[in-house]
């Protein structure tokens, strides 16, 4: 399951132009790699759940026959949390009761997650509520410290740990079962009790290769930026670097790698792009006009084109 029915809040107007996981990402919407992801395991069956403008997820993913998935959608029309929302979404997830663990993937990531290794721990850990894809940070108390033990376990949350939760797990639908009916909750309120309680375990897996989310602007014009420089995925859904052959840049308009230019933009007359610049399928970049560190989107139809959303 990917998670997609979060407001983008935090993103301020970019959060109003597309919800969160549409968000273009280099050549396609965030929630695109978590598709390729899913599927470059062998996952094919995903669900989605919407709240905020459903239709463009349907507009932009489809039934996932493009992408060599079979995509299925929960929508919530009350915002129930990536706890209540993945409740909702059970008889998609486990339409036969074979109760057979699945992966739930945040739809704000770009994420190089090993699945095969993260169900695998899974599996050895034995009897355990979830497996938690988590990596060491520094600054992991801004992100909800994880206490992690010696022995994988998590031991507790906002606890002074090391790790940080990479917005990818594990969990059976019997334990997804047991939050509550109906109720907006985060998988963290269902979770944290148990563990406390000592209902249950959770364990980790750790992860060592690229991770990026991207709730604030700021995130989000780095995560680009990211990719444009090469940053390493396994299953990337589209190419994130270099000038498309289906852009159309004017000869006396310079390039400074790295940047990614996609196909249908545009890059008039002694203009600069790069470095660390992404212009988005469609974009515009005026004669003259100067792009660095930024990501330029598309214009509305009939609209001029937007100014690049630009790091500090």
């Amino acid at each position: 399951m990917i998670l997609c029915a979060g407001l983008g809040t935090r993103l301020g107007p970019l959060g109003k132009a597309y919800p969160k996981p549409l968000l273009p990402m280099c050549d396609v919407p965030i929630v695109r790699y978590g598709i390729a992801l899913l599927v470059g395991h062998g996952i094919r069956d995903i669900v989605i759940n919407t709240h905020y403008q459903p239709e463009r997820f349907l507009a932009a993913l489809g039934d996932g026959t493009e992408f060599g998935a079979r995509i299925r959608y929960s929508h919530e029309p009350e915002l129930l949390g990536t706890g209540g929302g993945v409740k909702r979404a059970l008889p998609l997830l486990d339409p036969d009761g074979a109760d057979e663990p699945f992966f739930v993937v945040n739809g704000k990531l770009v994420v190089d997650a090993d699945l095969h290794g993260l169900m695998a721990a899974h599996r050895a850990a034995g009897d355990v509520l979830a497996t938690l894809l988590v990596r060491r940070v520094p600054d992991a108390a801004d992100w909800g410290a994880l206490d992690v033990g010696p022995d994988g376990r998590l031991r507790d949350v906002f606890a002074g740990g090391e790790h940080m939760f990479c917005g990818v797990h594990v969990a059976r639908p019997s334990v997804i079962a047991r939050l509550p009916d109906g109720e907006a909750c985060s998988i963290r309120q269902g979770y944290l009790p148990w563990l406390r309680a000592g209902a249950g375990a959770i364990a980790t897996f750790e992860h060592a290769g690229y991770f990026a989310e991207h709730s604030t602007p700021e995130r989000y014009v780095q995560g680009n930026i990211d990719l444009a420089r090469g940053a390493r995925l396994r299953f990337p859904p589209a190419p994130t670097t270099g000038v498309d052959p289906g852009a159309d840049v004017h000869p006396t308009a310079e390039v400074v790698p790295p940047v990614r230019i996609g196909p249908g933009a545009r890059v008039g007359a002694g203009a600069r792009v790069g470095p660390d610049a992404v212009v988005c399928p469609g974009g515009i970049v005026p004669a003259g006009a100067r792009v660095t560190r930024a990501v330029v989107w598309p214009a509305a139809p009939g609209e001029p084109p937007p100014p690049p959303i630009a790091l500090p």
